[in-house]
């Protein structure tokens, strides 16, 4: 039996950085004006909040810069309020020794959006944290010796407690834990602990990103189709994200996602 199509509003953009996150380019008006000039409706910004991680580069923001952010902000939606829905968000890397602290964090503001991932693993025989993301050879490297079996199991446990405690709105790029750990294999286990974290966004009313920054990197969205179709047949509503780092990138895709999540699918 065929599924009915799948829609995705792809006037919306739930997912862009800025230089504020010390690893993205362009201010928040210029991603503002990309948004506009592609004829977006909304802008969601969803920045880096991180607690206790030891890396040798900064990735996220501080108080202080939160409180730009938010003062930045709040004068863009002033001032576009006619021509576009700014959303003033928080991309929330869980750190499983830090719970409290991110909690106490996020209950200081008002967030449009929190979206839930995780970056950062501590490694035992490892003074920093180690980085599940990164496309730097010294990440790669040490994903390698620690073993990236067990690296991609403990990242979608660490996701799965996520969503229980933290909370959040979105789910954010689902599959992309060692995202460039060559000829990475996801196994049975790995799918059953994905099908589990799927139960876990289900159950607290989360949405699923479809993350179009996975196109230029691996020639998928993040997650994966066979993940997508985990969620749809959840009825776990899925939003448009770019996960743009410049501001050309806001919005990039959008328009082959309807045909991405409704291959297959015949009349």
């Amino acid at each position: 039996m065929n599924r009915q199509p799948v829609s995705i509003d792809i006037r919306r953009d739930h997912h862009v950085h800025t230089s504020l996150c010390h690893h993205a380019v362009g201010a928040m008006e210029d991603y503002v004006r990309a948004a506009i000039a592609r004829g977006l409706q909304q802008l969601v910004f969803l920045e880096h909040m991180e607690c206790g991680v030891n890396y040798f580069q900064t990735t996220w923001l501080s108080d202080e810069d939160f409180d730009t952010y938010f003062r930045e902000g709040e004068r863009l939606r002033k001032k576009y309020s006619n021509r576009l829905d700014i959303g003033l968000g928080v991309e929330l890397g869980y750190n499983p020794d830090e719970k409290d602290q991110l909690l106490q964090r996020l209950e200081k503001r008002h967030w449009d959006q929190i979206g839930v991932s995780y970056h950062y693993c501590r490694q035992p025989g490892l003074a920093r944290h180690l980085n599940l993301v990164s496309r730097k050879g010294s990440n790669i490297e040490a994903i390698l010796q620690a073993g990236s079996d067990q690296l991609l199991h403990r990242y979608f446990d660490t996701l799965i407690e996520a969503v229980h405690v933290l909370p959040g709105t979105i789910l954010c790029h689902l599959d992309a834990g060692l995202r460039y750990v060559p000829d990475l294999q996801v196994s049975e286990s790995h799918v059953a602990k994905i099908e589990c974290l799927l139960d876990a966004v289900k159950a607290r009313g989360m949405c699923l990103e479809i993350n179009t920054s996975g196109l230029d990197i691996r020639g998928e969205a993040f997650p994966a189709a066979p993940i997508v179709e985990m969620a749809i047949a959840r009825a776990i509503p899925l939003l448009a994200s770019s996960d743009a780092h410049r501001p050309e990138d806001v919005g990039r895709y959008f328009d082959r996602l309807p045909d991405l999540l409704n291959a297959g699918i015949h009349p």
